[in-house]
């Protein structure tokens, strides 16, 4: 039983390496967008940090958090977003195409999971690069706000956390495409859900702020570990971050059967 499940671990990492082999190949046969997408995300990690200085020069607190508290928040959820930007941003927006043309045809034929095809197919070189950037804000906050040793070290654990849970959530609003003539328009839902996450659970009034953080518990994204960070007795959020992960990607499994099951394929 050991031995087959490290097979098929096996089998996935080097299936992935070479999705990730052709997708480098790929960015270096076409230069100037793989330098465009890098000013990009930096330009929006810039701004997104900028516009918090803004507001704290003319507030001492928002909520219960000071200044390096919210920015440290901020510099969280740019380093789950340059997670997602690397790792599965691209293949969102291709699988409206995959289903229209019938392409996934192809990939459900393929002996390895079609989850694992369709959402980690492509990858971003250049906002994997970015990486440097969102570390070097994250640890220059975390400095600032003298985090404990423990903190550091559940710190990657927590934005691997956070990165789950949020492609839990977006997965599970992308298999809608299923049953949509033009799914692309899914997308644009789903980088409104990422604005709302992008701001402590505490900006909320006390019913948008439960309903984010129990029915869609895209609140629990970062808040959950940064409060757990900074208090590691606020740990309740963090155990509700835990069960969404789970329950999550349990319904992901479930619609996309369903999904499949609505399918209506090129050879049909």
């Amino acid at each position: 039983m050991t031995k087959h499940i490290f097979s098929r671990i096996k089998h996935y990492f080097n299936v992935y390496q070479g999705f990730v082999i052709t997708c480098f190949i790929e960015s270096m046969n076409f230069r100037l967008h793989f330098v465009l997408l890098i000013l990009m995300d930096l330009l929006f990690y810039i701004s997104a940090l900028a516009s918090i200085h803004i507001i704290y020069n003319h507030v001492e607190t928002i909520g219960v958090w000071n200044r390096e508290q919210l920015l440290f928040f901020v510099a969280f959820m740019l380093g789950i977003n340059q997670l997602t930007m690397t790792f599965v941003s691209e293949s969102y927006w291709r699988f409206p195409e995959l289903i229209r043309s019938g392409d996934l045809d192809f990939i459900l034929l393929k002996p390895i999971g079609a989850v694992f095809s369709v959402f980690f197919r492509y990858l971003r070189p250049g906002s994997l690069l970015n990486m440097i950037f969102t570390w070097g804000v994250i640890t220059y906050y975390g400095l600032r706000l003298n985090l404990s040793v423990f903190a550091w070290c559940a710190l990657p654990f927590l934005l691997l956390l956070g990165f789950l849970l949020q492609n839990a959530i977006e997965m599970v609003i992308s298999c809608s495409m299923f049953w949509m003539l033009e799914g692309s328009g899914v997308n644009f839902v789903r980088m409104e859900m990422q604005q709302l996450a992008r701001w402590p659970d505490f900006i909320y009034n006390k019913i948008v702020s439960r309903i984010l953080m129990t029915v869609l518990p895209i609140l629990l994204i970062g808040s959950a570990p940064v409060r757990f960070l900074f208090n590691i007795n606020d740990w309740i959020p963090f155990m509700g971050m835990g069960l969404g992960i789970l329950l999550f990607w349990g319904i992901l499994s479930f619609i996309w059967q369903l999904g499949l099951a609505s399918y209506e394929s090129a050879s049909s």
